[in-house]
């Protein structure tokens, strides 16, 4: 029997008649009162969705199947990280993420025996140089790379508090540098995770990351900028992860549009650290996983995933085995790639993704009406409004309506972790000088832990 004359034989049922058979089933009880509930986002999550109600999102040019794994490798000595690198490669990293902390690094040493053809090449700098640049430019004319620079100094600004050298110098550098670097697949990128991590709505992430890159846009609107790389970092709400990245790239289509330009939109998600904890750590696992799923559907290009000891243990082959394996699992062994986008046509994500992108849209102009991005950075706005949803997410845990599993409930009362620290967990207070107050970082359970520590 075909598909087609399975369903034959059933009614259509409508919108209006599920709503009447839900209503009959609650016996009186008002349906919005016990059965919608309105997200943290300030949207309301109705318990069915329906093809009635549904309207298409614009269309997301996406394959499930084509992410790459990535992996992340901060170079202290260009031998080990070679060496780190190619042993990566061999057990199924597709991608690596070199975090540059000086200006003289070999990039042939670095990269030495490394298939460049296949494997794209992400450089985070912590330092903007069109020296540096020009050297990858040369080393690509000679090979046939993937690469990209990450250069973010409005990025600098919002997570430092200060430019790496001053605004005049930055933006002139960078400006050196788009034309410096024109041959590499990208020079600019911009870093969701600074508002996530701090603790900013969904809403908030994506408008201030669309005023942040409108800036370079402003700045820069008359040089070749080929690509943007958008680094998400990836929360537990899963349905809602998936529609913040992929209202990150309709945002992204409708921006690009009024400017008149095509400029790709390349996204590199990893998990968040706000919802990791150091109690009852394997669960950070389980977390990872479901965020690492989300980054898939979302349509991410290239994952990198976070070990499940990444908070307290320094770098270690285990911690690192496992993050990778998750990855391999989710890409080889768990069918994402049968359907090409699985949640297109899916009626809650879909409207969930268009609710965030209206949403933040909204946001995003009032932004610009109040001058942009960098000026309610300097005012400390941009600031402030994370804070106050910061302690209205963190509220919902310290009263018990929202909890993670080991720290909130089914807590292990027995677990010792003070001799396990190899690492500081929490937020460090460095005493120094800063042109504006930063946005940071700061994980939900925090507090408990500092008590539990001290308890120990």
């Amino acid at each position: 029997m075909s598909k087609a004359s399975l369903f034959e034989n059933f009614e259509s049922t409508s919108e209006k008649q599920w709503k009447q058979k839900i209503q009959f089933e609650l016996q009186g009880k008002d349906f919005n009162d016990t059965l919608v509930w309105k997200s943290i986002e300030e949207i309301d999550v109705k318990p069915f969705y329906h093809s009635e109600s549904y309207s298409k999102c614009p269309e997301i040019d996406y394959n499930s199947s084509d992410w790459n794994i990535g992996h992340s490798i901060f170079v202290n000595s260009v031998e080990k990280s070679n060496t780190n690198a190619i042993n990566l490669i061999e057990s199924g990293v597709e991608s690596l993420y070199f975090i540059i902390p000086l200006e003289l690094i070999s990039i042939e040493a670095l990269l030495e025996n490394i298939d460049l053809s296949h494997i794209p090449i992400y450089f985070e700098t912590l330092f903007i140089s069109e020296k540096f640049t020009e050297k990858l430019q040369q080393y690509s004319a000679k090979k046939n790379t993937k690469f990209y620079i990450l250069n973010d100094p409005i990025g600098q600004l919002s997570k430092s508090g200060n430019w790496f050298e001053n605004l005049k110098s930055d933006i002139e550098n960078l400006n050196k540098i788009l034309v410096s670097g024109n041959e590499l697949k990208g020079v600019v990128s911009v870093d969701l995770g600074i508002f996530q991590n701090a603790g900013s709505s969904m809403v908030q992430q994506l408008a201030y990351t669309l005023a942040h890159v409108n800036e370079y846009l402003n700045l820069f609107n008359s040089k070749p900028i080929k690509s943007i790389v958008f680094k998400v970092s990836v929360g537990g709400n899963y349905f809602f992860e998936i529609a913040k990245i992929q209202a990150l790239r309709l945002l992204w289509q409708s921006l690009t549009k009024d400017y008149g330009v095509s400029i790709e939109c390349h996204i590199i998600s990893q998990p968040s650290k706000r919802n990791k904890t150091i109690y009852d750590y394997n669960t950070n696992m389980l977390r990872t996983t479901t965020e690492c799923m989300s980054a898939i559907l979302g349509s991410s290009d290239t994952i990198i995933n976070m070990p499940y000891d990444h908070l307290y243990h320094k770098d270690n082959e285990f911690g690192d085995r496992l993050s990778r394996n998750q990855l391999l699992i989710l890409k080889n062994e768990s069918y994402f790639d049968v359907v090409s986008n699985p949640t297109e046509g899916v009626y809650y994500i879909e409207t969930l993704t268009k609710r965030l992108a209206q949403k933040a849209l909204e946001l995003f102009k009032d932004i610009e009406k109040e001058g942009g991005y960098l000026k309610l950075l300097k005012e400390g706005i941009i600031q402030r409004k994370i804070k106050v949803h910061a302690l209205k997410e963190q509220l919902s845990y310290d009263e018990g309506s929202e909890g993670l599993l080991g720290t909130h409930f089914q807590e292990n009362t027995s677990d010792k972790m003070k001799a396990e620290l190899e690492l500081y967990p929490f937020v460090k207070q460095n005493i120094r000088k800063t042109i504006l107050e930063p946005i940071v970082p700061r994980r939900i359970t925090e507090k408990l832990e500092q008590k539990r520590l001290k308890d120990e």
